[in-house]
């Protein structure tokens, strides 16, 4: 199913409190702000991260059905800070190896008393369908295909809103593989509700967003002008395992028109920040000076990680 025609409609429910995190496109403003706030409250005045006790007694189980160790760990990290128990399910030798249906695996780990799914697939619109088909169970989405990726978004808009407090009058510009990224999904659909009037998307047009377009979105394939201005630059992972072989382009020609170096950073605003997903292809997306440099908050967006996914488990928590 394409990305723009997933609906997030399940994951408030007739109270409007938040059930599940299955998307951030449609999720109201209030909402996405409430999170921000729960996680700067997580962390101290130095950014760093605190414990919580909100899931005390709680079970939260990660079913990771691609891999993604970064993604899983910090999921694990927050849920024991939140002094949850926690599940990793072995999914290679899990029942739905042995034809079990993944519906009757759901209902077994729920049968467990289990509190929280963190599901990541590659199947767009997987969480929604496990969302959609069982109750009494909290769903986040820790990425699906090329859909969704709404924490690795919510920490991204929480490390944007310490470094620029305000979104409204950010220029932001989202560099790389666009259309398979649903990490700029995400960080498109959070930064259009936060208000963000001047997003610009710059990519080759292999690589071009491809789904709905406003007047706050500008699709650029030139890095000069994408970036000229800029408060911030935020680098993209190319996604080789979601492309096809067509589309997959020589890593050299590719950081020669895209890759961000110290030079190309000129362009932007003197107190630009980069930020990137994670995990860095040096030299290819980034460049080892930029990302090491006095501009890449990129480690802080890993803290920032751990801290959001802590928010999102804590506010899923008040509807259980």
């Amino acid at each position: 199913m394409k990305p723009d025609l997933i609906s997030n409609d399940s994951q408030l429910n007739s109270s409007g409190k938040l059930i599940h995190l299955l998307g951030l496109k449609g999720l109201p403003k209030e909402q996405i702000e409430n999170i921000l706030n729960v996680a700067s409250r997580l962390l101290d005045t130095q950014g760093n991260l605190k414990k919580s006790k909100v899931l005390d007694d709680m079970s939260v189980a990660n079913l990771f059905f691609e891999p993604s160790t970064r993604t899983r760990n910090t999921f694990e990290i927050a849920a024991k800070r939140s002094s949850a128990q926690t599940i990793n399910v072995d999914l290679a030798n899990s029942a739905t190896k042995k034809n079990e249906t993944l519906m009757d695996t759901m209902h077994t780990l729920k049968a467990m008393q289990i509190d929280m799914f963190v599901i990541r697939h590659k199947k767009n619109g997987l969480p929604h369908h496990i969302a959609n088909n069982i109750e009494g169970i909290a769903i986040i989405n820790a990425g699906d295909g090329i859909n969704a990726h709404p924490t690795q978004a919510l920490l991204d808009m929480l490390t944007i809103q310490q470094e620029k407090k305000s979104f409204k009058d950010l220029s932001v510009a989202i560099v790389g593989d666009i259309r398979h990224s649903r990490v700029a999904h995400s960080d498109i659909h959070a930064l259009r509700t936060l208000g963000t009037k001047d997003i610009r998307l710059i990519a080759p047009g292999y690589l071009q967003y491809n789904g709905e377009v406003s007047n706050n979105l500008k699709l650029l394939d030139n890095l000069d002008e994408g970036i000229s201005g800029v408060d911030v630059v935020v680098t993209l992972r190319l996604q080789k395992e979601r492309m096809l072989a067509a589309e997959i382009p020589n890593e050299k020609v590719y950081f020669d028109h895209y890759g961000i170096t110290n030079e190309k950073l000129k362009l932007a605003k003197p107190n630009a920040i980069v930020m990137h997903p994670g995990p860095v292809n040096r030299g290819i997306e980034v460049d080892t000076a930029v990302a090491d440099g006095p501009q890449s908050v990129i480690l802080k967006q890993v803290t920032n990680g751990i801290a959001i996914r802590m928010a999102v488990m804590e506010v899923l928590a008040q509807a259980l």
